[in-house]
């Protein structure tokens, strides 16, 4: 991923709406959601929800597939591990293993199954 395409992509969820949206549908995989629950579940009148899907879509952060009379939506995670990825690509100097925190940056996204040892310590 190149420096253009991260800022894309922080451009886009620097919307609060983007972000919530992104974040529902990262709880939903791999299932996602389809567009009248992520208004319900966000309270977003559908207009609204409508053009931010579809910012994120032209941004390569969602997928879309058609349902019958429905789009249902998920979140691009790979997309997000590209972007993880480029934000700690020269961390600790390129040294594998010299990250204290080197289990967050293996590439696994907390949430999607994985235990977070570094979020549990905090709490």
């Amino acid at each position: 991923m190149d420096e253009k395409a991260a800022v894309a992509v922080f451009e886009c969820l620097s919307s609060g709406v983007r972000l919530g949206v992104f974040r529902l549908l990262v709880k939903a995989e791999p299932v996602g959601i389809v567009a009248g629950d992520i208004a319900t579940a966000l309270d977003i009148a559908p207009s609204s929800l409508s053009f931010h899907l579809r910012t994120m879509t032209q941004a390569g952060l969602l997928r879309v597939e058609q349902e019958g009379r429905f789009l249902r939506y998920r979140a691009n995670l790979g997309l997000m591990s590209e972007v993880v990825g480029f934000l700690t690509e020269n961390c600790c100097s390129g040294v594998a293993g010299g990250c204290r925190d080197a289990d967050i940056l293996s590439g696994r996204i907390p949430g999607c199954g994985s235990s977070n040892p570094a979020r549990e310590s905090k709490a």
